[in-house]
């Protein structure tokens, strides 16, 4: 093998981080602050597993500018595997291959050897190689949708999982990114109402060792090691290396022109090396103290807030960079309308405080590539203080975990939570109105990747995670469920009619609520992983959804108030309600009203016993508001929504004091019926245990 001997790239290209390919050549930059030597590793083919490379691996020196290391290299183009190798103090290895930290993309699984932890054993054959791509991609007149957050439904989906069991997919495109944008797929997604799929992890990612050593995978992808290069996992197969690049590419392309936006679960706070004892694969041996946080300076001490052993510096001017960089890749370059970040905190913390003011968000705040990219935060690390629902700058939006707890709360029967399941479907004001939040600042939930699915929810009490390999120990305890009084299948009808109910009814208070909703992949079909609230290293029928069957009932529900939030913008507020008379018309925009008809009382809402209530969103209160573009958003529909919590019937009076005085109940989760039903002011009806009406004015 012979290529051209590496020379300068010339200043306009080492200022760029990562390989540029120009049509005749390419030019590889990377950055070290501790390396003696950098050589640039040219590999013909993948090496055997069995042994190490040696004629097939062409070692070139580079040239250093400051703290970056660069050559251009003739002869060299896409489909060229390539690593790196550093000589440098510990933990510097020449001895490693390393994989680029800017690779656009990376081919091949890590497999696991003692050979990966012991210094001077050569990893060549036993890592992942990048790969040198072309970056052309015909994306046509195509252009992205733009959602507005107050008509944002979002759709957390994984990439493998969604169609593996598709049965109008294709066999070869099933788990691929060709698969997510399979014409049946995105009917399905318009069907249901959602215009915006968020995708879990698809950065390279690699299979942790203990889970190797247990005969199991990295399923959901949250160990990235290439924060520039789409899984090659998700592509199909015979594609060859870097075709994973055209495939996303073309994915992105497909959704947008079905106006589908397309969000990216992030994993920015650590990598794939672990802790102290962990591999050497791409960072750590080429700067650690740069890209990682460590105990007073010691290599040997990583901090540990995001759980797997290592937490990235953005502190660092390099690793926030490379950050930066990755995110305006994939906004740029691969379309991508914006990211959901993991374990977001460990990007906001100030030497282990976190800040709103940090530098990251600052970075971000003022970068003009992101400025139209949605920006979701996962509240939570584990670091000091580590939750921090509501405490992110303008411009992000958020995981709301308390409005998931309240919802789950009230539908489990808990005292005492009415108080917190209005301030809930409020938007949560108690958390985000402030520094110029709207109430598009919550994301809400009631079911996400991490836990159970819907349909666990309300069939099981306890967590039942045999098949991980760890005695039950891994994942959460604190489910907030109720099996409906029997733990796992049943043929009893009368608990599968209350699970089905209470389905409709945690899904009906998703949609009903200030906010953005979110919908786990599957819950609208019906999908169990049989108990499993921790589904990390199940790449197989247990995670995977299930097609063969579906729930139709509860899909068409799906569908329905999908719609209904579309049509009834007193939803979808970006405004937070008030609930005092507005000055001049004395309309109250959202107001609350015991089973009686009366306003609630300080002593109702004090009475922790209380399981019922109404609310009403007066349509008169945005006659004349801004909608989300600005424009007069004219007359509205008013909703009054009934919920009944309690295990007993519970009688309603339609308030007297409402306007309009004629009403329309357009949803009864306790009903299968979609039968229109008219009330006037005043008019009694009475709900099911468990159960929710929707009525609408006119």
């Amino acid at each position: 093998m012979s290529y051209g001997q590496g020379r300068d790239a010339g200043p306009s290209r080492v200022l760029a981080p990562g390989p540029h390919w120009d049509g005749v050549s390419t030019a590889f930059t990377v950055f070290s602050s501790v390396a003696e030597r950098v050589d640039l590793c040219l590999l013909r083919a993948r090496a055997s597993a069995h042994g190490h490379a040696d004629a097939d691996e062409q070692r070139i020196p580079l040239q250093r500018h400051g703290h970056l290391w660069h050559a251009e290299v003739e002869g060299t183009g896409p489909g060229q595997r390539y690593g790196f190798r550093v000589t440098g103090p510990y933990p510097c290895d020449p001895a490693k291959l390393l994989v680029d930290p800017y690779a656009r993309a990376i081919d091949g699984e890590l497999r696991w050897s003692d050979a990966l932890l012991r210094p001077g054993e050569d990893s060549v054959s036993l890592v992942p190689h990048a790969v040198v791509v072309n970056p052309y991609f015909e994306w046509g007149d195509v252009p992205p949708p733009r959602v507005p957050w107050t008509e944002t439904v979002i759709y957390e989906a994984h990439v493998k999982g969604l169609t593996m069991t598709h049965p109008e997919v294709p066999p070869a495109d099933r788990g691929t990114y060709r698969g997510v944008a399979h014409p049946a797929v995105i009917e399905h997604l318009q069907r249901l109402g959602v215009t915006t799929v968020e995708l879990l992890p698809v950065h390279h990612f690699v299979t942790e060792a203990h889970l190797d050593a247990l005969g199991l995978r990295n399923y959901w992808g949250y160990n990235t090691l290439g924060f520039f290069a789409p899984y090659g996992g998700y592509a199909a197969p015979g594609t060859g290396p870097g075709g994973q690049l055209a495939e996303f590419k073309a994915m992105v392309r497909d959704l947008h022109r079905a106006g589908l936006e397309v969000v990216l679960d992030v994993v920015y706070n650590h990598t794939a090396e672990a802790g102290a004892g962990g591999p050497t694969l791409s960072l750590r041996g080429l700067d650690a103290a740069a890209y990682y946080r460590f105990e007073d300076g010691d290599p040997d001490r990583p901090v540990n807030w995001s759980g797997t052993g290592n937490t990235l510096n953005v502190d660092h001017p390099a690793a926030l960079r490379l950050v930066l960089d990755s995110l305006r890749y994939w906004v740029s370059e691969l379309h991508v309308d914006g990211f959901r970040f993991d374990l977001a905190p460990v990007l906001g913390r100030d030497h282990g405080r976190f800040d709103r003011g940090a530098a990251f968000f600052d970075a971000v705040y003022q970068d003009p590539v992101l400025a139209g990219a949605k920006l979701i935060a996962e509240p939570w690390d584990l670091g000091p203080d580590g939750y921090h629902v509501g405490g992110f700058p303008l411009g992000w939006s958020e995981w709301n975990g308390r409005y998931r707890d309240s919802v789950r709360d009230v539908w489990r029967g808990r005292h005492g939570t009415l108080p917190t399941l209005a301030a809930s479907l409020a938007g949560s004001a108690d958390r985000f109105h402030h520094s110029g939040r709207s109430t598009t600042a919550s994301v809400n939930f009631v079911t996400a990747h991490d836990g159970f699915t819907l349909a666990d929810l309300v069939s099981y009490d306890h967590k039942h995670n045999e098949a991980n390999g760890e005695a039950n120990r891994d994942g959460t305890d604190d489910n907030r469920s109720w099996n409906c009084g029997f733990e796992g299948p049943t043929a009893g009808p009368g608990v599968r009619a209350l699970r089905a109910r209470q389905q409709r009814n945690q899904l009906t208070t998703l949609f009903l609520a200030q906010g953005v909703p979110m919908l786990l992949a599957g819950d609208e079909l019906g999908n169990t992983q049989h108990g499993n609230n921790n589904a990390y290293c199940q790449d197989n029928e247990l995670a995977w959804l299930d097609w063969e069957h579906v729930d139709a009932p509860l899909r068409r529900f799906v569908s329905r108030l999908a719609a209904f939030r579309r049509e009834h913008g007193v939803l979808r507020r970006a405004n937070w309600a008030t609930g005092r008379p507005r000055p001049g018309t004395g309309v109250v925009d959202m107001a609350w009203f015991a089973p009686s008809g009366a306003a609630m009382s300080e002593a109702d809402w004090r009475d922790g016993g209380r399981r019922a209530l109404a609310v009403l969103l007066d349509g008169r209160a945005d006659a004349t508001a801004p909608d989300a573009d600005g424009a007069a958003a004219g007359e509205r529909a008013s909703v009054l929504v009934l919920l009944n919590a309690g295990d007993t019937r519970q009688l309603f009076c339609v308030p007297q004091a409402s306007s309009p005085e004629r009403w329309r109940k357009v949803i009864d989760t306790a009903e299968h019926s979609e039968r229109v039903r008219r009330y006037r002011s005043g008019d009694r009806l009475r709900l099911e245990a468990f159960s929710i009406a929707v009525l609408v004015g006119g």
